[in-house]
């Protein structure tokens, strides 16, 4: 079964997307208000020679919250290290990676949420007293032993910022969440993208690219790589929009960023359901899909869109939803 590739979740494709990444919060597009604050905080612990405090991120897949990480550390002036959550399996895990940490580090782990409950409460006196608490010998002989940390900044990403324990969301001086992009700011990025890679792209194909792109930066960098792929072949040396509604088109990516994946979960609240109410565990039975795929993967970009509402009863599809499925409202 091939990737979706409309899903903001990292694919193999994107392992080069460091190469077209912003490297500073001036080249950073979007989420004006976390960059300008993060900016503020970034000049003041500077002018007083601390360490930032630690920063969650926080938003669906694909937003730029590792971007953001790598523009933190590079605006601190300092080193980088990273890790992600289902990595860090053990304590020693975790140990093991703050020992290597020097005077004004970042540490970023993406997907926080998924580090387990008791390897949390190693973090936290990592976090509040930059310090680490560990128990070595067998029973019966174990004691512990204190190993102070140099002053470090912890950066957390998630997408299941309610799925982080209270204490740990707590110990996050700086806590952002990221929204989704509008057509404006993901045209800016195509633009940019544009020179990056050296293949030029008319104005209303970028237009056109940014509002398919599901208001995710990552789809619409992706997207435009595809793209390139069917100009080149075509020996076009500039994207047209000619090209680019063709090649979407092909890529089975509509003109409101939906694949078959958004539309068979639409119309299977139409046609099993009568739109809905339906409730989330029903419809991922009728689909045959997990329930946080659903609320968590397809949900977000459908809501945002006004294709679909919550509803106390469950998931409904809206009256738009009809209108682009081209599927007629029944009369109730």
């Amino acid at each position: 079964m091939d990737e979706r590739i409309i899903t903001g979740d990292m694919l193999k494709e994107d392992v080069d997307e460091i190469n077209i990444r912003p490297q500073s919060l001036e080249e950073y597009v979007g989420q004006s208000d976390v960059k300008d604050n993060i900016g503020i905080f970034i000049k003041s612990a500077l002018i007083r020679g601390e360490a930032l405090d630690h920063v969650l991120l926080y938003g669906p897949p694909g937003l730029g919250k590792t971007t953001l990480a790598y523009i933190i550390a590079n605006e601190l002036g300092s080193n980088i290290k990273t890790a992600s959550g289902p990595s860090i399996e053990k304590s020693g895990d975790l140990a093991a990676i703050l020992s290597t940490l020097e005077e004004g580090d970042v540490l970023f782990i993406d997907e926080i949420h998924r580090i387990p409950r008791f390897i949390e409460e190693i973090l936290y006196p990592a976090m509040e007293d930059y310090c680490l608490d560990i128990v070595v010998g067998n029973e019966g002989s174990s004691r512990n032993i204190r190993i102070d940390l140099p002053h470090f900044t912890l950066i957390g990403a998630t997408t299941r910022a309610g799925d982080l324990s209270s204490p740990l969301r707590d110990r996050f001086g700086i806590i952002s969440k990221l929204n989704y992009y509008t057509e404006d700011e993901l045209y800016q990025i195509v633009m940019r993208t544009s020179r990056v890679l050296k293949m030029d792209i008319d104005e209303d194909a970028a237009r056109e690219l940014a509002r398919r792109s599901r208001g995710t930066p990552r789809i619409c960098n992706r997207l435009f790589k595809r793209v390139r792929d069917f100009a080149l072949v075509e020996e076009s040396d500039v994207i047209t929009l000619d090209i680019m509604t063709k090649s979407l088109d092909r890529l089975k990516v509509d003109s409101m960023g939906l694949d078959d994946t958004d539309y068979n979960l639409l119309i299977a609240i139409i046609e099993r359901f009568n739109g809905g109410p339906v409730g989330l565990e029903a419809l991922a039975a009728s689909i045959g899909e997990e329930v946080s795929t659903i609320s968590d993967v397809y949900e977000p970009y459908l809501l945002q869109v006004g294709l679909l509402k919550r509803t106390a009863r469950g998931r409904m599809v809206t009256d738009m939803a009809y209108k682009h499925l081209g599927i007629k409202k029944p009369l109730k």
